[in-house]
């Protein structure tokens, strides 16, 4: 089974659609879940000429991104799992995949947006890119619409 549950999250109730398998998986092999939040690139470096600012701004993404994963982690931690949370920055599929290989994580769960056509084209897909990339196994989820 799973010892190292990796969830990719991004702040959305699509993103958050994982979560019941997850912690299904986790509960029934006793795994550790890691709860991740990346702060994409580029930063605010290009949209903020003033240092000081940027640095502000960045700080503040990720203190909200910090509290996120914090009221997630302490709503699984409740029903007796063993959650941790995670934050980095980067290109969002790389940050994901290089977490995933440097913390040994043995599965990647996560949810697709669903992106098709030229949403996807202009878009991407991180989880397609995640999926195909990655060395572990990758569990996809795409909630239902409504």
């Amino acid at each position: 089974m799973y010892k190292r549950i990796l969830v990719p999250l991004d702040g959305s109730t699509v993103a958050e659609a994982i979560l019941p398998q997850a912690q299904m998986l986790a509960e029934c092999g006793g795994a550790e879940i890691v709860l991740l939040s990346v702060i994409p690139h580029p930063n605010y470096d290009y949209f903020i000429p003033e240092p000081a600012l940027a640095s502000a701004a960045h700080e503040n993404q990720a203190n909200e991104c910090r509290a996120y994963l914090k009221r997630i982690a302490d709503r699984l931690a409740g029903s007796g799992l063993q959650v941790r949370t995670e934050l980095c920055d980067g290109p969002v599929a790389e940050a994901i995949l290089d977490y995933a290989d440097s913390t040994g994580a043995d599965l990647i769960a996560m949810s697709t947006h669903g992106r098709s056509g030229l949403g996807r084209w202009l878009m991407g897909s991180i989880a397609e890119r995640v999926m195909h990339t990655a060395k572990v196994p990758v569990l996809l989820v795409r909630p239902s619409r409504g």
